[in-house]
């Protein structure tokens, strides 16, 4: 699992501003799913439902400042109890401490906090703090290949190898660091949306080209004389180019992965999974980071290879979120899904086939109103194969790093068939509300599905 990784710059989703070879040879040897999003588009929030197989409202985390209960189950302790040798490498981001490290791992070594990319401090699960010189994607693979050769050869194996990568502020290697120098890297489609017509809050977050910081985010000072929209095209030009430097670091360390399983003979009995905690913006609507449920925020890349049971080179359509991969790989194992886990096993689509019963629409809630870095609102909403409906209700409602004040409660409505890139918001359009009925409707079956609660005002 990386961080932030859009599935828009994974050659084998189409990307058109990079190559990713070796993700491609997880596609041509697996399923590549087209639908897999997340039900709330930060890290920590993320990673405790892909854990956990539950909502952060059941979870508890909801916001970066609320960390993961290490007494609440997660799927690692259940392939811990059922013989399996785990372990986890990089990013955690879920809290230390002793209420906090991970469990359900013989063994981990992560980063305190986001971690840095170059000669980084990791904390050990035997309490040692380690300074190591280096490059943080090739160590957190070094860790991953030596713990590997150290293994019990008569159990089986299940590894986490969580990469920084390509998490904000974007610090390339050697390797990679003139990579795109000579090139323009293609704008997206969206770069100088207005926003116009949509919800006045999207219209306010703090993710634009200009909010880059300079010194941090593009390493330089910007160049004097600019006028606004050149500096807008050069400030792009400075954060995909590093973006997708340190994407071709995880990419070629992740071809070391699948080179030693190829070498060791394991290639055709391990399921191979990757994904990212989320999507990102990469310029698309003129914003960087993520948060927002527009697609490229709420799409994850999802890449599984499982020789004994994927179709090589499949794709799915169907709706998966990151509470299913909990469930989903436990059932790959042989263990015991408990009850308590609310995302749905998807073996059967891995295997080919199309449940009549397969969920047609997924619920997303973002709930750290106002955040100090971006200003995004709080906000719910669900997807199906058509239609997004989003309600910004716009509340902190308490929640830890949730500012206020709370605003006006706004919609937004996209026909996604129609409107692929998010731009016309049809939200209370003439001859529109049986439809918008109807969508408000199944909002509310989704939420008493999960058991979440409508925020109180937004009108649904």
């Amino acid at each position: 699992m990386s961080d932030d990784h859009a599935a828009h710059a994974i050659s084998a989703y189409g990307s058109r501003i990079n190559s990713t070879p070796n993700l491609d040879r997880l596609a041509s040897g697996g399923m590549r799913f087209d639908a897999a999003f997340c039900t709330n588009s930060i890290c920590a929030p993320s990673r405790a439902a892909i854990l956990t197989g539950t909502y952060n409202h059941v979870n508890g985390v909801t916001t970066l400042d609320t960390p993961l209960d290490n007494e609440l189950w997660t799927f690692p302790q259940s392939l811990q109890a059922a013989g399996y040798q785990t372990a986890l490498f990089g990013k955690w981001h879920l809290g230390h401490g002793p209420s906090a490290d991970p469990a359900g791992f013989d063994y981990w070594r992560v980063l305190p906090g986001q971690g840095h990319y170059h000669n980084p401090v990791f904390l050990d699960a035997d309490g040692r703090i380690i300074e190591r010189g280096g490059y943080v994607t090739d160590l957190i693979t070094d860790d991953c290949l030596e713990h590997l050769e150290q293994r019990e050869r008569d159990r089986p194996w299940a590894l986490f190898c969580h990469h920084k990568a390509p998490h904000r502020s974007w610090q390339p290697d050697a390797a990679h660091f003139t990579m795109y120098d000579d090139v323009d890297i293609p704008f997206p489609e969206t770069f100088r949306d207005d926003h116009a017509g949509r919800a006045d809050v999207v219209s306010a977050v703090r993710m634009r080209m200009l909010d880059l910081d300079p010194v941090r985010d593009l390493k330089a000072p910007v160049p004097v004389g600019l006028s606004v929209d050149e500096e807008v095209e050069w400030r792009y030009q400075r954060f995909i180019k590093d973006y997708l430097r340190v994407v071709a670091s995880v990419d070629d360390n992740v071809g070391r992965m699948l080179d030693w399983l190829d070498d060791t003979g394991q290639a055709a009995d391990t399921v191979v999974v990757y994904t990212s905690d989320q999507g990102f913006f990469l310029g698309d609507h003129g914003w960087f980071d993520k948060r927002l449920m527009y697609e490229q925020s709420l799409a994850m890349p999802l890449l599984v290879r499982y020789p004994e049971l994927v179709t090589a080179g499949s794709s799915c359509d169907q709706i998966v979120v990151n509470v299913d991969l909990a469930p989903t790989l436990l059932e790959l194992a042989g263990c015991h899904i408990p009850a308590a886990v609310q995302g749905r096993s998807f073996v059967p689509l891995l295997a080919g086939g199309r449940p009549t019963d397969w969920p047609q629409a997924m619920y997303y809630r973002y709930w750290m109103h106002n955040d100090s870095a971006h200003g995004c609102p709080a906000h719910y909403g669900i997807r199906t194969r058509r239609y997004k409906l989003i309600c910004y209700y716009n509340q902190p409602l308490d929640q830890p790093g949730a500012r206020g004040p709370a605003g006006s409660v706004e919609w937004e409505l996209f026909d996604l068939v129609a409107d692929p890139f998010e731009v016309d918001n049809l939200f209370g359009r003439p001859g529109l509300d049986r439809l918008t009925a109807e969508l408000m409707g199944e909002l509310r079956r989704l939420q008493d599905a999960v058991g979440d609660a409508p925020a109180h005002g937004s009108g649904h």
